[in-house]
């Protein structure tokens, strides 16, 4: 049942289509043309044109007399409740509207509490892309689940997707890849990383994390696909080469999935990255960088709620410095509704995103054949 107290609009997401490895026990969510699902504990932020709109030139007119892109939050797991939606309070630029989720007794409560106007379940989603308020949806369902609200977003008409990576934004990261840029490391040999979290046995966890087709992979599309595009993302490079090996310590809950899996990607001019993700290991993570002039360091780098550090050695100097933990979803926010109000494309985009899932595809494939697998990623951009 929906709750709308609203007129109507319409706006919408990228399509994406869902492919399966052959003979593997993991699939992902792969995009169709211009957009791409799957990435950042399944955060996608999409925007599109409202199907009430009768030309680009009275959109244009509605985005600059707002002073907020109204958003509508997709999914009402962990993550939203303990992260997407709190960040609405302290966006400028966002203003939480609707909410969608399965259960609508949790909707309607998380709606009172975090402000949303109106509250859909899954059945009544067509009746959220139609609110005249919404500009833009986050999608935060299960991983498995995201190329089904996002193509059915996107039935309306063209649109732009931004994928959720928020170490665009978070300053920590920036400075390592200004750093990286910048050359002062010096040519580039090995990066190392590793993203971990504990599902703990028992009803702690819930059950669509072991669930092949709801979480769509295991630790490898949930975390360790932060090792894979960040490293892509500091170097401004693709991977050209896959070699992995995944195992368990325990095969009766992770049958369907893979509890921890390492990989080495080999760049282009000799760069590789060494990592690995798990889920039963204590939550860590970190990257190294190592070039023939200096090293550098992020720990943690991937948690959203944690004070970080950045040091290494440069020419044999010792350099540190510390970044105060902040709400790293209201950066992301802000900048997603700042490229649908400048009708510019959002970045990370789509493709980026699509980049990511071949990488991770090419992964699955050598831990399941137990030898390299080729990296194919010529014509995954704009046409």
């Amino acid at each position: 049942m929906a709750r709308s107290r609203g007129p109507r609009d319409v706006l919408s997401p990228s399509a994406g289509v869902e492919t399966e490895e052959p003979a593997s026990t993991h699939f992902f969510v792969a995009s169709s043309g211009a957009a791409v699902t799957l990435v950042d504990n399944g955060l996608i932020m999409l925007e599109g044109i409202s199907a009430q709109c009768k030309s680009p030139a009275e959109r244009n007119y509605r985005m600059a007399a707002s002073k907020r892109i109204g958003v509508a939050v997709v999914g009402l797991g962990g993550i939203a409740e303990r992260a997407v939606l709190p960040a609405f309070r302290r966006s400028k630029k966002t203003k939480l509207v609707a909410l969608v989720s399965g259960d609508e007794r949790k909707a309607r409560r998380l709606a009172a509490k975090f402000g949303a106007r109106d509250y859909y379940t899954y059945d009544d989603y067509v009746l959220c892309l139609n609110h005249p308020q919404v500009n833009a949806v986050f999608i935060a369902t299960t991983n498995g689940t995201h190329a089904e609200y996002t193509l059915r977003a996107a039935a309306s008409d063209n649109v732009r997707l931004m994928i959720a990576y928020r170490k665009y934004f978070e300053p920590a990261s920036r400075a390592l890849k200004k750093l990286v840029t910048s050359g002062k490391l010096g040519r580039l040999k090995i990066l190392h990383s590793a993203f971990t979290i504990y599902l703990p046995p028992g009803k702690a966890t819930p059950a669509w994390h072991f669930d092949r087709k709801q979480a769509g992979g295991g630790s490898l599309v949930d975390v360790g696909v932060y090792c894979i595009n960040t490293a892509r993302w500091l170097l401004d490079k693709d991977p050209v080469e896959a070699s992995a090996y995944a195992w368990t310590l325990d095969p009766a809950r992770f049958s369907e999935i893979e509890e921890n899996i390492s990989f080495q990607l080999k760049f282009p001019e000799g760069v590789v990255l060494q990592a690995s993700s798990s889920f039963g290991a204590a939550q860590a993570s970190f990257l190294h960088v190592h070039g023939e002039k200096g090293w550098a360091a992020l720990d943690p780098a991937y948690a959203y709620d944690e004070e970080r550090r950045l040091f290494g050695k440069i020419g044999g100097r010792w350099f540190e410095k510390k970044f105060k933990a902040m709400d790293e979803f209201v950066l992301e926010l802000d900048a997603f509704a700042d490229s649908i109000r400048r009708g510019r494309d959002p970045e990370p985009d789509g493709y980026e995103g699509l980049k990511d899932v071949a990488v991770m595809q090419a992964i699955y494939r050598s831990a399941r054949d137990n030898r390299p697998s080729p990296i194919y990623l010529a014509g995954i951009g704009p046409p």
